[in-house]
């Protein structure tokens, strides 16, 4: 099953959010709005990545355009980890709202997530370590 493209219209899902609860459609308002997503919280690229769209934001506004991030953690680690997201772009701040959605339901009901890893819960908690030894004989 695809997932969403253009001119499709988004559900009008109640999502909870970093900014309070709402329905997707009161946030969208009839104007345009840009949804992208994150694997999960606290992850490098992710950081920066959510820091450029916060620094471009005042761009996206003056042409009547809202973000909207989504990932699969909870509300609280989305305002932690925002904090982080603020450090590494000095000067800006993450001003949209982050959908939190920990038991993949709004995902999958957007078919925004891989059939592979419907139930996958972010990074692996351990540590994965490799130590191999080089053996050299004459």
């Amino acid at each position: 099953m695809p997932g969403l493209t253009i001119g499709d219209t988004v559900p009008n899902l109640e999502v909870e959010t970093t900014h309070g609860t709402f329905k997707l459609h009161d946030y969208f308002n009839n104007g345009w709005t840009i949804i992208f997503s994150h694997p999960s919280d606290f992850t490098p690229v992710c950081t920066t990545e959510l820091g450029k769209m916060a620094a471009y934001l005042p761009e996206f506004e003056k042409r009547g355009v809202k973000l909207l991030g989504f990932s699969c953690d909870d509300v609280q680690s989305h305002k932690e980890w925002i904090k982080d997201v603020e450090a590494y772009t000095p000067g800006c701040k993450v001003a949209y709202p982050i959908v939190a959605d920990p038991k993949r339901g709004i995902i999958k009901q957007l078919n925004m997530v891989d059939p592979n890893e419907k139930t996958l819960q972010g990074t692996s908690s351990h540590l994965e370590l490799c130590i191999s030894w080089a053996l050299i004989t004459r």
